[in-house]
């Protein structure tokens, strides 16, 4: 499939392949030049630790909320 690169360098990611990737609008993708190709990475999710009043209690609310979820009515 080839696109063309806008004025600003910005390139349209066809449907068809960030439907196979699993990417959508708001993904960060990593790009790398390897033997005279550019090529396209999805990038790592990085989850920051929270801060204020849920510093340090990541795994606890996420299990409320996975809980209180089960709980909802369907």
């Amino acid at each position: 499939m080839t696109v063309r690169i806008g004025e600003r360098g910005q390139v349209v990611i066809p449907k068809v392949i960030r439907d196979e990737a699993g990417l959508h609008a708001g993904d960060r993708v990593d790009f790398e030049f390897r033997d005279g190709d550019v090529v396209l990475l999805r990038a790592e999710r990085v989850m920051r630790p929270l801060g204020g009043r849920y510093k340090g209690s990541e795994i606890d609310m996420a299990a409320r909320l996975l809980e209180d979820r089960r709980r909802e009515p369907r």
